[in-house]
């Protein structure tokens, strides 16, 4: 290292390599810049594990679900049985008795070689005709192509659509207490034009199309489109009808009420022809189907799907709000 002499001559002095001070112009705008951009790359990091760690509990979930759903697809044996499938509840296509479910666990019920017999296990209110329609379209399809018996077993209801899939069943057995029947169609709702009119509420709807309209419950119903409205739910009504007979022939004693949307109690229906015999569950698997084993065939959300829908909402919208928050470089 070479010295250097002081301005005086007098002691030899070292270069200056001292870092810069408070006196150096601008040093804390570059202080506070590095301390700004560290920590928006930290809460960039901590994003970025986040939502990797949130996606792979996710893909965790996903395997499980498909796991669990590959052994119910897959529940087949070789042993005798009674095969099960449920229907509770209201028949709709967002319900657990919806036709997609009930029609592939009848599938599986009638495609395994160890099953004697299907038994509907029916606890139902009615629900949509659509939904009833296919699934008493496949029950009968799958009756033909399996040669399989079916036996319908009424708990507390049996309603409306669900009687609609009940006839679909070699045999119908109930409690005497039972509800069975009701044997027709409906369209609710409510109008309102007369309470706007005492209040002063005028009604501003414009359609294309004179009835686009006609069943909005604040305009006024003309007669020709109450007419055209009671002419689709007769149409439906006799192809419940005609189903009903269809299912039950001989055995029904038709009345004047039989169709009229009545229902009765189980003691009630077999004296109409519309059931056939007392019995639960138990019973039929034991001493009709003389299967006493039952297995159940029946499609439900299981807790790990339910597990899983909830925290993949929870992962999406946790990914969508780090994204949107998260700075853009450009």
């Amino acid at each position: 290292m070479t010295e250097q002499s002081g301005p005086d001559g007098g002691e030899p002095q070292l270069p200056d390599h001292r870092p810069a001070t408070a006196d150096a112009p601008g040093w804390e705008r570059a202080v506070l810049e590095k301390l700004a951009f560290a920590a928006l790359e930290e809460q960039r990091a901590a994003r970025r594990w986040k939502i990797i760690s949130r996606l792979g509990w996710l893909a965790v979930f996903l395997v499980i679900v498909w796991l669990i759903a590959g052994q119910e697809r897959g529940t087949t044996t070789s042993l005798r049985h009674t095969a099960l499938v449920e229907i509770k509840g209201e028949i709709s296509a967002d319900s657990e008795a919806s036709a997609d479910l009930i029609v592939s666990a009848a599938r599986a019920a009638f495609e395994d070689h160890g099953a004697q017999a299907v038994v509907l296990l029916i606890n139902s209110p009615g629900g949509s005709p659509v939904q009833a329609g296919i699934i008493n379209d496949e029950i009968r399809r799958l009756k033909a192509k399996h040669h399989k018996p079916v036996y319908a077993v009424v708990e507390e209801a049996c309603a409306s659509a669900a009687y609609y899939i009940a006839v679909s069943a070699d045999q119908i057995y109930v409690d005497k207490a039972s509800i069975v029947g009701s044997i027709g169609v409906l369209m609710d709702g409510f109008g309102f034009t007369g309470l706007m009119d005492k209040l002063g509420i005028e009604r501003r709807l414009m359609t294309a199309g004179e009835n686009k309209g006609f069943l909005d419950p604040f305009s006024p119903q003309t007669e020709k489109q109450r007419a055209f409205a009671q002419a689709m739910l007769d149409q439906i009504h006799r192809q419940f009808i005609n189903v009903v007979k269809e299912g039950r022939g001989k055995r029904l004693k038709e009345t004047p009420e039989m169709f009229s949307g009545l229902f009765w109690t189980g003691q009630q229906s077999i004296d109409l022809g519309l059931a056939d015999h007392y019995g639960n569950l138990e019973y039929v698997a034991r001493d009709v189907v003389k299967a006493e084993d039952i297995v159940d065939y029946t499609r439900r959300e299981n807790v790990a799907e339910r597990l899983v829908k909830r925290f993949g909402a929870s992962i999406g919208e946790g990914a969508a709000k780090a994204l949107r928050a998260a700075p853009a470089w450009r």
